[in-house]
């Protein structure tokens, strides 16, 4: 009974993180729309398809519009996925992309934005129509901005992996891609080994050169142990970036940048751990020696988790069995409410290694 409310607890946990991190701009489907808008709000609403190259140009300053609005109480920005939700856009005689609607405060009749498809425009539209007076809000970038001054420092570092996206002001495919490698940067922005950053290759043509740069965006991934770099070819979307960074680079996020359940777990440290919980009393120091043997020879970002094994091996044989469940609990309750991104990820780490002692019990 108590290890399966432990492990509702994680299901539980994993939901309330997903919807602490969601995006400022609410995403609305075709169930949830007159659920959201014509309420004790005012609606602007972006009605768009994934494919349109509009939209993709849109999409930052859409974030930038939703940042800003994302405390007013009066107002939503959102937006509506017209390939997934066709009952609605067909609804409101959606005919191409993107087609932005002003929804006045308890009414679903519309008016068409017409006005230009940036942040600034579009933040003085809702101020007027909403009876609001919300500034811009500065996104804050994550992307590293490299210079001929600062690429061999920090691209060159051989204790980081470096994802370089080599890039054009004037490039469409550039823009588009933008607002997601923003995302992935943000993913990443808690691993020290990692940095995701951007060169301007048409202002510094050398450096372009210097690494084969023949068109734009070109991305370049240069991990710890090959500086000389090697071509990134996989997918554009967040998912892919995110996969592709995970597997090269040892990390273990998910696409919100919260930490999965796989990470700091040692598989060759979960076997010993098996092994302590279903020892005897004499036997569980012998195998606690083993366990702090395995973790002293970790290496890299695997070392601190190593400790953190032992640690937790060393409470559970003075504290007993129920110290790992009332623990379980307890990192729960904390991570559920509105922490720091490094906190979160300490107690994480420390959760998903006790995992493990409650599988084993």
């Amino acid at each position: 009974m108590a290890k399966s409310q432990i492990w509702f607890g994680f299901a539980s946990l994993a939901l309330l993180l997903v919807a602490a991190i969601a995006d400022d701009v609410v995403v609305l489907t075709d169930d949830s729309f007159e659920k959201e808008v014509g309420k004790d709000k005012a609606a602007l609403v972006e009605f768009y398809a994934p494919w349109c190259g509009h939209c993709k140009k849109l999409a930052p300053e859409y974030e930038k519009l939703g940042a800003s609005f994302k405390k007013a109480k009066s107002v939503l920005i959102a937006k509506v996925d017209c390939d997934e939700q066709k009952s609605v856009c067909t609804k409101y005689g959606v005919s191409g992309y993107p087609t932005i609607q002003w929804f006045p405060k308890g009414s679903l009749e519309p008016q068409k934005y017409e006005g230009p498809r940036n942040a600034e425009a579009l933040t003085e539209y809702v101020n007027k129509e909403g009876g609001t007076n919300v500034k811009l809000a500065a996104i804050p970038q994550n992307v590293v901005v490299l210079t001929p001054d600062n690429f061999d420092e920090i691209v060159l570092d051989q204790n980081k992996d470096v994802l370089v996206e080599f890039y054009a002001p004037w490039c469409g495919h550039c823009k588009s891609l933008a607002p997601t490698y923003e995302k992935v940067a943000t993913v990443f922005k808690q691993e020290d080994g990692v940095v995701i950053a951007n060169l301007d290759a048409d202002a510094h043509k050398a450096l372009g050169e210097k690494y084969g740069v023949s068109g734009f965006p070109t991305l370049k991934f240069f991990p710890k142990d090959n500086k000389a770099g090697q071509d990134y070819d996989g997918g554009r979307d967040l998912d892919d970036f995110v996969s592709f960074i995970n597997e090269k680079s040892g990390t273990s996020r998910d696409s919100k940048g919260q930490l999965t359940s796989k990470a700091g777990v040692v598989e060759s440290l979960d076997v010993l751990v098996k092994e302590l919980v279903a020892a005897s009393e004499d036997e569980k120091k012998a195998v606690l020696s083993r366990i702090e043997e395995e973790a002293s020879n970790l290496k890299g970002s695997t070392a601190r988790y190593g400790k953190l094994y032992s640690t937790l091996a060393k409470k559970y044989i003075e504290k007993g069995s129920d110290y790992v469940s009332k623990e379980t609990e307890r990192l729960g309750r904390v991570l559920s409410k509105s922490i720091s991104p490094v906190k979160a990820d300490e107690l994480t780490l420390k959760r998903n290694i006790l995992t493990t002692f409650v599988a084993s019990s």
